[in-house]
């Protein structure tokens, strides 16, 4: 078969490993013995040259068994050559030549800490993820990505080096993601999407740009969500008051608006039922103290005026 540049499934010999022990443990064994004793002193030499071969088939027969639990795989290569992945569960035994690499396919969490970026206004934010991933494409997992240089032996994929791959490309991705965003409202801007209030449009896109840089190494994100988002200590205490501003100012344009519809009610109601006749200048006082007694936030002191 010849080499391939993608994931194809392994259609090689695989043998039932129980059928196997049978074979490697019982057969050969006894097989070996009757030689011996069939053979004796006077064929000695006819012994050896049967009793070799058997005795290296039964070395290499202890080599090739391995177990496989459900998602996991095993990528296959024989001298240097990709032969498929297996995916076969259960206890097998296939040529002891061939190398076999073990792929964990199974679902991933990984708690990215938060790192310090720029938003799109310039401020520095904190902001972190949690992110889930797992293996799709065995084969740009294992000749893709250089995780050799991290400690992984021929037989498995260094998990370390799975996860720096991983990390950084998230690191670099939510800089992206973020640099496009600011972190709350400006006064200029009050229907963009932001950091704080684009929670599912953020996630989704930042899933998105994930996705397109672990293709690359076989991989992708069942769900990355930001899980942490604060400004950096430098600027904290000055954007806490702005906010804090920006409260107040909207509290006092509630209260300015509703002491208004309140005046404006009180003068209609008195003039429908007569109650008094004011000129314009009794209206404008009368008004001037409504807005006092509504919009203060001390009780306000009443003053009797006793004409004298």
């Amino acid at each position: 078969m010849s080499d391939k540049n993608h994931e194809y499934e392994y259609s090689g010999l695989t043998i039932n490993g129980f059928a196997m022990i049978f074979f490697t443990f019982i057969l050969i064994p006894a097989l070996i013995v009757a030689v011996i004793i069939l053979g004796g002193e006077e064929r000695l030499g006819l012994s050896i040259g049967l009793g070799a071969p058997l005795f290296i088939i039964f070395i290499l027969g202890l080599v090739g068994y391995f177990v496989q639990e459900p998602n996991e795989a095993r990528v296959m290569i024989f001298f240097g050559k990709y032969k498929g992945t297996c995916r076969k569960t259960g206890y097998y035994w296939v040529n002891p030549f061939m190398t076999r690499r073990r792929l964990s396919l199974r679902i991933r969490n990984m708690d990215i800490e938060p790192i310090k970026v720029n938003d799109k206004t310039g401020n520095p934010v904190l902001i972190g993820m949690v992110l889930v991933w797992k293996i799709k494409d065995t084969y740009k997992v294992t000749f893709d990505l250089d995780s050799q240089s991290l400690g992984a032996t021929a037989a498995t994929i260094s998990n370390a080096a799975l996860e720096k791959f991983v990390r950084i490309q998230s690191d670099a991705a939510l800089r992206e993601v973020t640099g496009h965003f600011a972190y709350d409202h400006t006064d200029s801007d009050h229907d963009s999407i932001t950091l704080r209030d684009g929670s599912e449009h953020i996630n989704d896109l930042l899933e998105n740009k994930i996705n397109e840089r672990l293709a690359m190494a076989g991989m992708e994100v069942v769900e990355a969500r930001i899980n942490y988002l604060a400004y950096a200590p430098e600027i904290a205490a000055v954007m806490l008051r702005r906010q804090q501003a920006s409260a107040i100012i909207s509290a006092r344009e509630k209260i300015v608006e509703g002491a208004v519809s309140m005046v404006e009610m009180a003068l209609d109601r008195i003039e429908e039922r007569a109650i008094v006749k004011l000129d314009d200048a009794k209206k404008a006082e009368m008004v001037g103290n409504l807005l006092v007694v509504l919009c203060s936030e001390e009780p306000a002191t009443p003053v009797l005026n006793t004409n004298k």
